[in-house]
């Protein structure tokens, strides 16, 4: 079966999640999110276990910024 590619509105919610990642959780661990994430977006295509990469995806644009108010500015 090929993959079907993604469509515009998917691979902006990726995006965003990716840029998200970064100030959710600083440091290596959100980089590497953020890294996964563009490189899910960059190839365009959904593979039949993208399923987790969907769920983080949600997780990160549906959890709030913990750091303070100071900090998030």
């Amino acid at each position: 079966m090929t993959p079907a590619p993604m469509d515009h509105h998917e691979k902006m919610r990726i995006r965003a999640a990716a840029f998200r990642a970064t100030r959710l959780y600083p440091g290596p661990v959100g980089e590497l999110v953020s890294r996964e994430l563009l490189s899910w977006e960059d190839f365009g295509y959904r593979l039949g276990g993208n399923r987790l990469v969907m769920e983080l995806v949600d997780h990160v644009l549906k959890n709030p910024d913990q750091r303070s108010p100071e900090a998030a500015a």
